[in-house]
């Protein structure tokens, strides 16, 4: 996967504007998703459902929906935005953690979860664990959730997702957007 010249866009877009309550950061986009220009587009990703199960959406949306999320408070990132594919696959200087604080300094979200343990680490450092995390990045609260991925079944553990949501929802009760 080559880097794209300066005229190429992103993979796919970010998903960003001030006041949001959430933005979730991914590692970098799936092939399907880059395919389908939808972020969490593989049936077997539980991304969509998740938002859903634990009330950060009123409805189920298909990753088609996904410019919807911020009138819900919510937008989408990824670490890597020139690169696609599984983590493995990425080159080592794929993931712009100074471009990701200054959109979450920009921005300023109440919260920001990283989707998988491998993108908190590469944003965080070593020593990183599931849930709220004690420093902030980029003055916002950071979670780190299990990968919605269905190649990461074996760690996936919806009560981080729920304890987050409701964390969100707690800091953000009565503000609107």
């Amino acid at each position: 996967m080559p880097l794209p010249s300066a005229n190429e866009r992103f993979i796919l877009p970010d998903v960003l504007r001030p006041g949001l309550r959430l933005i979730f950061c991914g590692t970098a986009a799936g092939a399907r998703s880059a395919r389908e220009g939808a972020y969490y587009a593989h049936p077997g990703n539980m991304f969509w459902r998740t938002l859903f199960a634990t009330g950060l959406t009123p409805r189920l949306l298909l990753p088609a929906e996904y410019p919807l999320l911020p009138t819900f408070g919510l937008g989408l990132t990824d670490l890597s935005k020139f690169h696609f594919g599984n983590d493995a696959e990425l080159p080592v200087d794929a993931f712009d953690v100074a471009a990701l604080r200054d959109k979450i300094e920009r921005f300023r979200p109440t919260a920001l979860a990283f989707t998988s343990k491998h993108g908190g680490i590469a944003a965080l450092g070593k020593g990183v664990s599931y849930g709220l995390q004690e420093a902030q990045f980029g003055g916002a609260h950071v979670f780190v959730l299990p990968s919605p991925s269905g190649q990461a079944r074996r760690s996936w553990d919806l009560r981080a997702w729920q304890a987050m949501a409701d964390f969100v929802k707690a800091r953000t009760a009565g503000v609107r957007r």
